[in-house]
């Protein structure tokens, strides 16, 4: 993947990696309209934090008390939101689509912005969090989980990626559900500074990037954070064979966002697939497999159990004792049924074994995946 590069204008040697510093607005205005994939954004929450925090012993909690999450208003808030978001949405691709993670401070007010800017909601998902910072004040409920919300970039949006089958795959054959319970950064993985304190106060866990970019790009796609920090989503998108672009004004962030994408290593390109479900992979008709001789005119096809017979035709037709049609209503004919799979009812003879034709399909397909 090469080396990171940092951009103020960005060093065209390292396409795949790429770190700007500066403002995210001014810097998304000056990318090309309809050229990301994906966005991540983890914006400023807008805290509003009245004082210090201190535990019950009184030793001081390490808040977000960073002046890039003060705003003197609401209102100059919701700008801030407004004018990120449409320049966002610019570089966004028709296909694209963007996660925003928030907490009460801000995602409610996130949340109307993206649907008054044209953005179509299409979940919200609650981060739970296994082991949450405690309410040191105890006056209200320990805040134990942020909310992310996917969305498209249009309304209208037919064509987006989101690789259910591979999220089923990561859960165990379960759908995956709304409800994400991940821990937040600890340990090993909580980057530290020259200090050995945070280097950054909200550091997302990898854990939870892998997820979303899994879920919801494919390798080789670009993925855009505004608010890039330490680099996770670009040690994620590494990792896992996306490109990225990251936005950030903090050259302390950079720095260790830098030194920590160096270490990551890509993975191998055929570990990072994606499952995917029959309807995802490209149609082959049966005719197809005729006109490639893979099965030649008059091979005889039978059910597993040698019950039912029918006899192939030039044009990928088939024919039976009173029906000519196509595998599938051949299929459903022969067993008094409304419908059938003839790929896996219709087996052939091959080294003196009946095997389904659908193996004649997969063969043709991962040629067509080679091509």
């Amino acid at each position: 993947m090469g080396r990171v590069s940092e951009k103020s204008g960005a060093k065209k040697e390292n396409p795949a990696e790429i770190i700007i510093q500066g403002d995210c607005i001014e810097a998304m205005n000056s990318l090309p309209e309809k050229s990301v994939d994906l966005i991540f954004a983890d914006p400023p929450y807008n805290l509003q934090l009245g004082g210090e925090l201190t535990r019950p012993d009184q030793s001081k909690v390490d808040a977000v008390d960073d002046d890039w999450d003060k705003f003197a208003s609401f209102a100059d808030y919701d700008t801030f939101t407004r004018n990120w978001m449409a320049a966002a949405r610019r570089v966004l691709k028709d296909t694209g689509a963007i996660w925003v993670i928030g907490s009460y401070h801000n995602i409610f007010r996130v949340g109307a912005t993206m649907q008054d800017l044209g953005y179509w909601i299409m979940n919200d998902v609650v981060w739970r969090k296994s082991n949450p910072m405690p309410n040191f004040r105890g006056t209200r409920f320990t805040n134990a989980h942020e909310t992310l919300i996917w969305a498209t970039r249009d309304a209208e949006q037919k064509k987006y990626t989101f690789n259910y089958d591979a999220m089923k795959a990561l859960n165990d054959d379960l759908q995956m559900r709304s409800d994400w319970t991940l821990p937040i950064c600890t340990g090993g993985e909580r980057l530290k500074d020259d200090e050995g304190g945070k280097a950054h106060p909200t550091q997302k866990p990898e854990a939870l990037l892998h997820r979303v970019l899994l879920a919801t790009t494919n390798p080789g796609d670009t993925i855009l954070d505004p608010f890039f920090g330490t680099g996770t989503t670009g040690a994620v998108a590494k990792k896992l064979g996306r490109k990225f672009i990251g936005i950030e004004r903090e050259q302390r962030y950079i720095k260790v966002a830098r030194e920590r994408i160096r270490q990551v290593k890509a993975g191998d390109a055929e570990d990072l697939k994606v499952t995917t479900s029959k309807k995802a992979e490209p149609r082959v008709p049966f005719g197809t497999i005729v006109e490639r001789g893979l099965l030649e005119p008059g091979t005889v096809l039978t059910d597993p159990q040698r019950r039912h017979a029918a006899r192939v035709r030039a044009d990928g037709s088939i024919v039976c004792r009173d029906a000519t049609g196509s595998i599938h209503k051949i299929g459903a004919h022969v067993q008094g049924l409304d419908a059938c799979n003839g790929w896996t009812f219709w087996h052939f003879k091959t080294d003196g074994k009946l095997k389904p034709i659908d193996i004649l399909r997969q063969k043709v397909r991962a040629e067509m995946g080679e091509a």
